[in-house]
């Protein structure tokens, strides 16, 4: 029987801020070859959470750059699995006003094609200055005001869906950048 686990900010924010400006090397740096702005998001969902769900071809995990799901890489593939998501793992609500995001919620940029092409983590408030932190052009707390685009969707995330109930035995050694622990 699944439960619900909170979504631990603190962790996801710590996470984002430590990796933003480097790489984990437990993980593949996609910079270059699609874009790693939405690894990086997952990556810190993931330490706010310390849950993947390994459904093929529509979960959303890491095992191994061979092994993974789009919804870990992919902008429009993320926000389906998160939005719609009903099994284990992170799920979130897309909400409309600015003000109910929270640290540690996602952002997505799109065009006037109606294409999303980034993701980014928020990592800061200042006044009604969002800040964000973000990779393929890296970024710590950045004003969200800098980036241009044509639309944005917030995602708010409301928790993790788990098995077990032990977040702690994932994030040190994820936060170090030593090991992936499944199933926290």
């Amino acid at each position: 029987m699944l439960c619900i686990r909170e979504y631990d900010r603190e962790h996801a924010v710590a996470y984002a801020q430590k990796w933003a400006l480097s790489r984990n090397p437990l993980f593949e740096n996609y910079t270059g070859i699609g874009g790693d702005c939405t690894n990086f998001v997952s990556q810190c969902v993931f330490a706010g959470c310390c849950q993947m769900n390994f459904t093929e071809t529509f979960g959303w995990y890491y095992v191994s750059p061979q092994n993974r799901a789009p919804g870990w890489t992919g902008v429009p593939y993320f926000f389906n699995f998160i939005i719609n998501n009903q099994q284990e793992g992170p799920f979130a609500d897309q909400i409309i006003s600015r003000n109910a995001l929270e640290l540690g919620d996602i952002i997505q940029l799109g065009n006037r094609l109606n294409v999303w092409y980034h993701s980014l983590i928020v990592t800061g408030m200042e006044g009604s200055n969002i800040l964000v932190s973000a990779h393929t052009e890296d970024s710590l707390n950045r004003s969200l005001r800098t980036y241009e685009y044509y639309r944005l969707r917030y995602i708010h995330i409301l928790g993790a869906r788990v098995e077990v109930e032990n977040i702690d035995s994932c994030f040190e050694p994820l936060m170090n950048g030593e090991a992936i622990i499944f199933g926290g």
